[in-house]
């Protein structure tokens, strides 16, 4: 199987990560298995336990990761406590997460990601579930306006849900032309102009939607955080806004002491930090890397450690 994949930000998550070579770690977001074997490369008596809901991910890490002390799990993130019950793992020293689309499932034209070129309009990762076309043939124009506005931050938002509703009337929206050429019909032509994809944000939109991507992203960090040992580390690496608000919200809430509100003259809730942040600010790829990785253009990386 094809499955080309350039891991972001290698050299500062391994840093980030301060693996150590009898260490359990956990790598929620296979992909490619970039990162995933050089945390394994490193250990000798510790353990990688790598997760991915996409089962072509899963085939290509176990290939890859064969003969490293490493165990492939096919779930979701957000169900790791689970994986790790039923492996015996009883905690963590560091895990990472590298959100988003993976680049096979981007170049995989056939997976219904891209808006460059004509597939069904799937965008499922986990191959499984209701797809993108059951969503926008079926739900209102107000949560299809919704979705575009909340989690693709699109400002035609309800123009283009509009012209989605219509345009079902006639024909089901079944490929990802289909949809492409119904989101540019609804923007006006000086936008058309401007941006040469102006379906990217609506496709990023459909996709989180699909896939509960923010619901497992809160989810998961809690269940992962949990299962951290004290001093283990937790390296996350965003590609959007919405991403990267929820993980630097979440690091900060358990880098917190104090949760008294503002007004209170001392502090009466005796709460404790639970973690120290590594990075105050996000990493973000040099230049080199970003011209080599066009994934890297929008990446951010943020490390914290548990207390």
């Amino acid at each position: 199987m094809s499955f080309h994949h350039i891991p972001v930000l290698l050299a500062e998550c391994l840093e980030g990560l301060a693996i150590q070579p009898d260490g359990t770690y956990l790598d929620g977001t296979a992909g490619g298995a970039g990162h995933s074997r050089e945390i394994a490369m490193r250990l000798d008596t510790g353990r990688l336990i790598s997760l991915d809901q996409d089962p072509d991910a899963v085939a290509v890490a176990k290939e890859r990761l064969a003969g490293l002390p490493a165990t492939v799990v096919q779930m979701n993130f957000r169900y790791a406590d689970q994986a790790l019950a039923q492996l015996g793992v009883e905690g963590l020293d560091g895990a990472l997460l590298d959100l988003g689309v993976s680049s096979h499932q981007l170049d995989e034209i056939s997976r219904g990601f891209s808006y460059q070129g004509e597939a069904p309009l799937d965008m499922r990762m986990s191959q499984s579930g209701p797809t993108a076309a059951d969503l926008v043939n079926h739900e209102t124009r107000e949560e299809l306006a919704r979705i575009l506005k909340e989690y693709g931050e699109e400002p035609y938002a309800w123009q283009i849900a509009g012209k989605i509703v219509l345009q079902r009337e006639k024909e089901p929206i079944l490929t990802t032309s289909q949809l492409m050429q119904t989101i540019a019909s609804a923007v006006p032509p000086a936008v058309r102009r401007k941006d040469k994809n102006p379906a990217r944000r609506s496709f990023q939109a459909l996709r989180i939607a699909v896939n509960g991507e923010l619901d497992a992203l809160s989810q998961g960090m809690d269940v992962i955080f949990n299962a951290l040992r004290p001093g283990g580390r937790f390296c996350i690496i965003t590609f959007h806004s919405l991403e990267d608000r929820l993980v630097k919200q979440r690091f900060r809430l358990w880098a917190t002491a104090c949760t008294c509100p503002p007004e209170f003259p001392v502090c009466v809730c005796g709460g404790k930090a639970k973690a120290k942040l590594i990075t105050k600010k996000p990493i973000e790829a040099d230049a080199q890397e970003q011209a080599q990785n066009r994934r890297a253009r929008s990446a951010k990386l943020r490390v914290i450690e548990k207390l």
